[in-house]
């Protein structure tokens, strides 16, 4: 190790110690013949002081020193003097008396300041993310993404869940948004997916006897972005085999009741209230409603159950699935689906945070005479149905048990929890708005090599 200690630990107790500690310049202040650093890792921030006075080389480098250069010192813990104490640092009792100094690299001068809340043009943060994230108030969100992923594992192995992972380049089975399309260059014309979710996969996984999965998952949209809304995002997802609505309720109500506990030391009225989303509609005239200020408390959960099964699309004169098709209807209207669609109620249910929908799920088909029977309501034909979703047809005659589950979006529950206005804060190298990557540049254009290999011409731009 280069260090002996990290810029977050040393206290009194230290005193007299010979310490190395690295870590970025944070600031420089020369006070005559005295220099002093602030020098900052994600640990924390330790002062340190360099005097002409047998230390030479390392006084005569410290005046060369500018803010972010990356540095080891090595030097004795010193009390600070009386009226110089921080009681705001944990290091602010004590100082380090250099006596040697190493500039590991230099740094341009930033393009924006490392210091919390100063007012900055988001795409210059998106741009310089990795300066952006020295900041002391944007890491903290990356160090909550990780408390949270901790506790969600520990629970769901507690539980006895089996972590999966499922493929990303997949089938197109387009339903909803727009997928991610990638061009197969050992099978020029055909593409993959990007998948929307996991959930083809995880149904297959109860068909094979996995019983209990999650998994922390990447999924990918097409879609037009907002706050709330990024091109890929970050969900956890959950499927259990033999259960019914309690159970999934119980299990999320359990799961939230920890988080909220362990991030933000809330503990939460369980169980959530229900409400239908006839009754949502009614009083709220939202699907998502907020209930903070009828509840009286601070992060109010609420289940929204009861959706319809199918909603019509005036413009192409059919009906579709208000969720995914793969959502069971209730079984006791199962005789309405063909008969009247518009009065099926799903077996589905929504968890709102806040005026926030943070989970969806719902209990599935797992018959395929059913299944087949959604997918004909919907406008998909025999034909299409075999070709886009043959595979899991094929899997539900081969005792697929009764199974249900449901999604978090994590983001957006981050963004809750860290009173963020946008998920972008904390997602560690977003999109912006209009789906591009300042730091990257992405999208961006390929070389002819590349398009001639994937057997892809490329519509001419119109000429101005």
């Amino acid at each position: 190790m280069l260090r002996s200690h990290t810029c977050g630990e040393l206290t009194a107790k230290d005193i007299g110690s010979e310490v190395t500690l690295c870590g970025w310049v944070a600031s420089r202040r020369d006070h005559g013949k005295l220099i002093f650093i602030d020098i900052r890792d994600r640990y924390g921030l330790t002062q340190v002081v360099f005097i002409p006075k047998d230390i030479g080389e390392a006084y005569k480098s410290a005046q060369t020193l500018r803010d972010e250069y990356v540095v080891m010192v090595n030097g004795k813990v010193n009390q600070r003097p009386q009226g110089t104490l921080n009681p705001k640092l944990p290091t602010g009792e004590i100082e380090i008396l250099a006596t040697g100094l190493k500039i590991l690299n230099p740094s341009l001068t930033p393009p924006f300041e490392i210091k919390e809340d100063l007012p900055i043009d988001e795409e210059l943060r998106l741009k310089y993310r990795y300066l952006d994230l020295r900041r002391k108030n944007v890491f903290s969100n990356f160090t909550l993404r990780d408390k949270v992923y901790k506790v969600m594992r520990a629970f769901l192995a507690e539980k006895d869940f089996i972590e999966c992972e499922t493929p990303i380049l997949t089938k197109s089975t387009p339903e909803g948004a727009r997928d991610y399309l990638v061009p197969s260059r050992l099978n020029p014309g055909q593409f993959y997916a990007l998948p929307q979710s996991p959930q083809l996969f995880k149904q297959i996984l109860m068909v094979s006897g996995i019983e209990r999965y999650y998994q922390i998952a990447k999924c990918f949209r097409d879609e037009d972005l907002r706050a709330d809304r990024q091109p890929e995002f970050t969900q956890l997802d959950i499927e259990m085999s033999f259960v019914n609505e309690e159970d999934i309720f119980s299990l999320t109500e359990e799961l939230m009741y920890l988080i909220i506990k362990k991030v933000k030391g809330i503990e939460l009225k369980t169980p959530f209230p229900r409400i239908s989303y006839k009754e949502a509609m009614r009083r709220y005239s939202s699907d998502k409603p907020d209930l903070r200020q009828e509840s009286g408390l601070e992060l109010a959960f609420a289940w929204v159950v009861d959706f319809p099964l199918f909603k019509y699309n005036d413009e192409e004169k059919r009906w579709e699935s208000e969720h995914h098709p793969f959502t069971a209807p209730h079984p006791l209207q199962a005789e309405k689906l063909e008969t009247n669609p518009a009065e099926a109620l799903s077996r589905s249910y929504d968890l709102v945070l806040n005026g926030m929908e943070i989970g969806s799920g719902s209990i599935r088909i797992h018959e395929q005479a059913l299944q087949e029977m959604i997918f004909k309501i919907i406008g998909i034909q025999h034909e299409e149905t075999r070709k886009r979703f043959g595979f899991l047809l094929d899997a539900f005659q081969y005792g697929a048990p009764p199974h249900g589950g449901i999604a978090f979006g994590i983001d957006r529950l981050l963004a809750i929890l860290a009173n963020e206005a946008s998920i972008r804060e904390v997602i560690g190298f977003p999109k912006t708005q209009k789906a591009f990557c300042p730091l990257t540049q992405a999208p961006s254009e390929v070389d002819a090599r590349q398009l001639k290999e994937l057997k892809i011409n490329l519509a001419k731009k119109k000429e101005a």
